[in-house]
């Protein structure tokens, strides 16, 4: 059985807000970067909401990878912008990812502060993450599209978002949910994925599209968990903070109960 009752949300808001078990969707690019860095032997994901504690991070942890962007753009001084070929370039077995967006980072610690559970949101981990919540079987579930710079609704993040939706009030995984060609077929033309294909804009490479767009590539969930308490009483941080990592669950089935209810956000 999943969730009983499934709400959708939009931007930072509306993560704030969530309840339940959370799923924050970023799919150009922070949340598909996350994933394809755990599949590549990346041991754990630090997202935060500021570029001041990414560098505080970063000098406390400096075997660490800084990972990060405004406004798309890569941040001065950071090892890698927010681009999933960039960063699977980089040596990333066992290594920790400090990771700090516009948009992404934004709703998964905002999300954090409330939610019983957060996971990430992408098409590349698409039915692993509805295999997760199926295992969890929660009473609601929010699903938050994070959105262009997190102020405006994109096609991609809705894309995602309609397919989680599909798969959990209809109960199946599997069963009406877009294949890698289909995704990338509607998203060629989203005003997000222009950058992609300019060739001006050498900080988002015509891979990092296939990446982001490579439905079920990576077959595991993304929880966020606290940091372990001894470790985070060592760092000099204020804020709490918090780590992304795998979630194992069993393959997904094709079928996962009845249909179930969905309200808007503005129900939150």
């Amino acid at each position: 059985m999943i969730a009983t009752q499934i709400h959708v949300a939009d931007f930072t808001s509306g993560a704030e807000a969530a309840r339940g078990t959370v799923v924050v969707i970023d799919v150009f690019r922070a949340c598909s970067l996350i994933a394809h860095a755990l599949a590549a032997g990346a041991t754990r994901v630090i997202p935060v909401s500021t570029i001041d504690t990414a560098r505080a991070l970063k000098a406390q942890w400096p075997d660490a990878l800084l990972v990060g962007e405004r406004y798309a753009r890569p941040l001065p001084g950071f090892d890698c912008g927010n681009s999933p070929t960039e960063v699977l370039a980089q040596p990333l077995q066992g290594r920790t990812l400090i990771h700090t967006t516009h948009a992404g980072t934004q709703g998964l610690t905002a999300a954090a502060r409330r939610a019983d559970r957060v996971f990430t949101g992408a098409l590349v981990n698409l039915s692993a993450t509805v295999a997760a919540i199926d295992d969890l079987a929660p009473s609601e579930v929010t699903i938050v599209a994070m959105g262009h710079e997190a102020r405006e609704r994109c096609a991609e993040d809705d894309l995602c978002r309609d397919q989680f939706v599909r798969a959990l009030s209809k109960g199946a995984v599997t069963a009406g949910l877009c294949a890698t060609h289909e995704a990338r077929a509607q998203l060629r033309s989203a005003p997000a994925a222009d950058k992609f294909f300019d060739p001006q804009a050498d900080w988002a490479p015509e891979s990092d599209f296939d990446l982001c767009t490579a439905v079920d590539s990576v077959p595991f969930a993304i929880l966020m968990q606290p940091v372990p308490a001894a470790e985070q009483s060592a760092l000099s941080q204020a804020e709490s903070l918090w780590m992304l990592t795998p979630w194992p669950v069993r393959s997904p089935s094709p079928s996962l109960g009845a249909p179930r209810g969905t309200s808007r956000g503005t129900s939150l």
